[in-house]
């Protein structure tokens, strides 16, 4: 059954990375930034969806697709729409959840809020906080997910 949440939605090599949180949290940012630092180290990196994404399971593996018409568009507020190249659907392994502005996540997460089921699919979940920088924050989601099988 195939659901549509708030989301943005990227993959780095093979691994697709759903990215949570309100609006103005910093999903469509957080999306470019790890693109362009992934890109900077040789790694295929693109884009799959912003701001609507729709979730399948398939095998046992979550999933993530964009809006049809909207492909390989990305939001820049204060710029407007921007095309970048973009891949069609990718099989998620990482959530990461932001909160809003001013949120702080725990320093240490409890076992329980390590990882996330979506549709009956558990993945690893990283809450993560953008106060420290954008560039922080990407890293900081990039060495996440180099974590995960």
């Amino acid at each position: 059954m195939s659901a549509s949440i708030h989301a943005c939605a990227i993959v780095v090599g093979e691994r697709g990375v759903l990215i949570r949180g309100p609006s103005g949290a910093g999903k469509s940012l957080l999306s470019l930034a790890m693109i362009a630092q992934a890109r900077l180290t040789g790694a295929f990196a693109a884009l799959v969806a912003d701001d609507r994404v729709f979730l399948d399971v398939a095998s046992g593996r979550l999933l993530a697709r964009g809006a049809p018409g909207f492909e390989g568009l990305i939001e820049s507020r204060g710029v407007g729409l921007l095309a970048m190249p973009h891949e069609p659907r990718a099989v998620l392994r990482m959530v990461v959840d932001l909160g809003a502005r001013g949120d702080t996540p725990p320093r240490w997460p409890a076992d329980d809020a390590r990882h996330i089921e979506i549709q009956g699919v558990v993945l690893p979940r990283f809450a993560l906080d953008l106060a420290p920088g954008l560039q922080e924050g990407a890293y900081a989601a990039l060495r996440g997910l180099d974590r995960v099988a």
